[in-house]
């Protein structure tokens, strides 16, 4: 199946859905998911995202570190050990 055509029938309740089975290991109705499930939903929520989420709202976003904020916080000493 064409990835726009998967990615049409994908609504944002399956994607919870999906984020939900990843979480658990397991659907809805308490059956684990295969790997090759597992494999499968990753991906969907994975293109999906991409395609409808803005980056900074994907599952799994780190923000990159400011040097702005770093240099406005304190440095960090390092531990001496006294005798």
């Amino acid at each position: 199946m064409e990835l726009n055509k998967v990615l049409e029938a994908l609504t944002p309740e399956i994607v919870e859905k999906f984020k939900l089975a990843i979480e658990l290991g397991k659907w809805p109705d308490g059956k684990r998911l295969t790997p090759e499930q597992l494999e499968i939903c990753m991906q969907a929520v994975i293109a999906y995202e991409h395609k409808f989420v803005e980056e900074t709202a994907r599952t799994g976003y780190v923000p990159p570190k400011d040097a702005c904020a770093s240099e406005s916080q304190p440095e960090e000493s390092p531990l001496t050990w006294q005798k």
